[in-house]
């Protein structure tokens, strides 16, 4: 059976109610559960991890390389998290990088990513609706 390795980062373990009119009030569990139900359209299940430390989840990148495919929120590290970076360059499959705000729209130290150039696709700014998008996507990216 195929896996999807779904990866948040720092603070996402708070996610419904750290800055709801952010980030929203689904919590983490909540987006698994959307993850899962996207990805069993295959048959797949998935793996999730959320470490609010560089180093666990650069080791979960390296100890999950038999997943199909990823879907990665690396919170703030994106902007600094170079030992993820490189990581998630040497993960052997695709993976889509998401953020539930619109980086974009955000503080200016927010809109560089060290982690998204190296990434399949990324979605962000679409709440927590984008990991599901990002689920779909990555399944159009592994063949069976």
């Amino acid at each position: 059976m195929r896996e999807l390795l779904l990866l948040n980062g720092p603070n996402l373990g708070i996610l419904g109610r750290r800055e709801p009119e952010v980030y929203g009030t689904d919590t983490l569990a909540d987006i698994e559960d959307a993850v899962a139900e996207v990805v069993s359209e295959r048959g797949w299940k998935v793996r999730s991890h959320q470490y609010d430390s560089e180093g666990d989840l650069v080791r979960t990148v390296n100890a999950n390389p038999d997943t199909a495919g990823a879907v990665v929120n690396p919170g703030a590290l994106m902007m600094a998290g170079w030992s993820l970076r490189d990581a998630l360059a040497a993960y052997p499959r695709p993976w889509i990088e998401v953020h539930i705000s619109n980086v974009w729209a955000r503080e200016q130290f927010r809109h560089a990513s060290v982690t998204g150039p190296v990434a399949s696709g990324v979605v962000f700014g679409l709440g927590t609706d984008g990991y599901r998008l990002a689920a779909r996507a990555l399944l159009g990216l592994v063949a069976d």
